[in-house]
């Protein structure tokens, strides 16, 4: 009984050793793609954090002053992150996990097993926290040739602060659960993060950084250095962690903020733990209530779908498809925070000021003109890959049901294609249009762009219903296992270089089109005849694309049943 605590994590680290042994196809491509990015990223945070500690260097006192200011609101942010990712991590772990139906009548202490579920939180809330810190920290200490002291400070800074916030968290989930029931409480958490995420973006790109790069509205820098100090408060465990670091750098040793990040930490595990001991069983029986469908029946779907003319089996499944999608708060609420990417997007384009460039603004008009056009293409590959690419995956275990039903396979896979199309075409259709607009491009570069466009997003949603179709995983917990699997990477893989393949082929003839133009001269026959084929052979590579994807697809569901 004694060693209950670390017998209960065992599993997790069975299940990671078994699944490096069974590796399925693709497994180690995947790793090696994601791990290269993880490593590209580290490094270029380790980067930019050498270089700017190294700048700051000549600067003395203001180079420390930044440099403390710049730990605080590093540490202020993750603090944010990590509480919220606890918030969730707790709901899973304490209260939604399968395996707890298991634990709770087995003969294992309360203590015990929330010290697991605890364990894990802190791990899944602040494991991508600490991959970011560290890189920093550390390019900061090499900049500043810090003692060995530096280094063990940041490990014993690190570990309280990241216990600090999974502990409130962990209390907040307890407080939620006990009021709401578990599944209902993390639908509204996704729906306030995702907000939250959709104001700070519009509230950032309102504020209009470009203007820092001209010297005429620059800030009085007192006042904006005062503005950047003002959320950097002593009572924080940011500032006790921010404190305890710059101390190392200096190589002494700050034990009264280094004591104030351990004791809290370990106060708020105790608390966690009493609160846990009291109202745990009480509130995770309230998490066990099944979903209310007062709101979710969604009852309006069906009379208006009867609008479409379809045939009564395609317009069912795709009253299914809406249903499923709309009443998955997880799913629908991403919408919010890409309608404002999109939004953010083109308000660039909207306050880019090309016309100060004399003699080239055309050319750079045109020439933005063009990378939008790709730029888009890449924006619909994402959503492709997020919310076409698991359809197939998304029936699950139910996927039983389609194959016994009286309904084609072709018919269901068609039914998802379209039902991801129409608004991913709506959606890439605007960015390129209205970009283009704002840019004050040609009518040439309008009609290309927006043809183009429908083209390419014809191809890479097919590409990705087709290869979702060809590579399921019905047991995957969330859509977004399946667009970081094996397929997913394919498809990702496939459309980068059909991307490129199609820019390639309509670049020629943009060029050449716009230089005759510009010289006021006509295009020669034979180079007309060029144009045509190039851009007769970016419209079959769409459709054969399309096509051929679709095709497998079907033969790949065909061959399943």
């Amino acid at each position: 009984m004694t060693q209950a605590f670390p017998f209960l994590l065992q599993p997790l680290f069975w299940s990671a050793r078994n699944r490096a042994r069974r590796r399925e196809p693709g497994d180690s491509l995947r790793a090696a793609l994601f791990g290269g990015i993880g490593l590209v990223v580290a490094g270029t945070l380790f980067a930019i954090a050498f270089w700017l500690t190294w700048q700051l260097l000549d600067y003395e006192e203001l180079g420390d002053y930044l440099i403390r200011l710049g730990l605080g609101w590093l540490f202020l942010t993750f603090l944010s992150f990590v509480a919220f990712s606890a918030v969730l991590s707790a709901l899973t772990t304490f209260f939604l996990s399968e395996d707890l139906r298991l634990l709770l009548p087995a003969p294992v202490p309360l203590a015990r097993l929330f010290h697991s579920r605890f364990a894990r939180t802190v791990a899944q809330a602040g494991w991508m926290v600490v991959a970011f810190v560290l890189p920093v920290l550390l390019g900061l200490g090499l900049a500043r040739c810090a003692p060995l002291g530096y280094y063990l400070t940041t490990f014993a800074t690190v570990v309280p602060f990241v216990v600090i916030p999974s502990a409130l968290g962990t209390l907040v989930t307890l407080g939620l659960v006990s009021v709401f029931p578990a599944r209902r409480a993390r639908d509204v958490l996704m729906l306030m993060g995702l907000l939250f995420a959709v104001a700070l973006v519009l509230l950032v790109r309102s504020l209009q950084p470009e203007r820092l790069l001209n010297v005429q509205t620059l800030p009085d820098i007192t006042a904006f250095f005062a503005t950047l100090q003002s959320p950097v408060t002593p009572l924080l465990p940011s500032f006790w962690a921010s404190e305890s670091l710059f101390t190392a750098l200096r190589a002494e040793t700050d034990l009264v903020h280094l004591g104030a990040l351990w004791t809290t930490a370990g106060a708020l595990t105790v608390v966690a733990r009493a609160a846990y001991g009291r109202q745990y069983f009480a509130a995770w029986s309230k998490a066990q209530e099944a979903r209310k469908a007062r709101f979710t029946r969604l009852v309006f779907l069906d009379p208006l779908l009867r609008l479409v003319p379809l045939s009564a089996s395609r317009r069912a499944l795709l009253v299914k498809d809406l249903k499923v999608f709309l009443r998955d708060t997880t799913q629908w609420s991403q919408l919010l925070l890409l309608v404002a990417l999109a939004l953010v997007y083109v308000y660039n384009f909207r306050v880019l000021d090309l016309d100060r460039i004399p003699y080239m603004s055309r050319l750079v008009k045109n020439a933005y003109a063009f990378v939008n056009l790709a730029m888009a293409a890449f924006v619909t590959a994402a959503v492709a890959v997020r919310f076409v690419f698991p359809a197939v995956s998304a029936e699950g275990p139910a996927f039983w049901i389609v194959r016994t039903a009286p309904v084609s396979l072709a018919s269901f896979l068609w039914s998802k294609l379209w039902t991801g199309l129409l608004p991913i075409l709506v959606l890439a259709e605007a960015l390129t249009v209205a970009s283009n607009h704002l840019l004050g491009v040609g009518p040439f570069l309008r009609i290309l762009g927006a043809g183009a466009i429908a083209f390419m997003t014809f191809a890479l949603v097919g590409l990705a219903c087709g290869m979702g179709a060809e590579h399921p995983r019905f047991s995957a917990e969330n859509p977004t296992q399946v667009a970081g699997s094996y397929g997913g990477v394919a498809f990702m893989v496939l459309a980068v270089l059909y991307i490129l393949t199609t820019m390639a082929l309509l670049a020629w003839p943009a060029s050449t089109y716009l230089w005759h133009e510009y010289r006021a001269i006509p295009i020669p026959p034979r180079q007309q005849a060029a144009m045509a084929v190039a851009l007769a052979g970016a419209i079959t590579l769409s459709v054969g694309t399309f096509w051929s994807a679709m095709r497998r697809g079907v033969r790949a569901l065909e061959a399943l049943g």
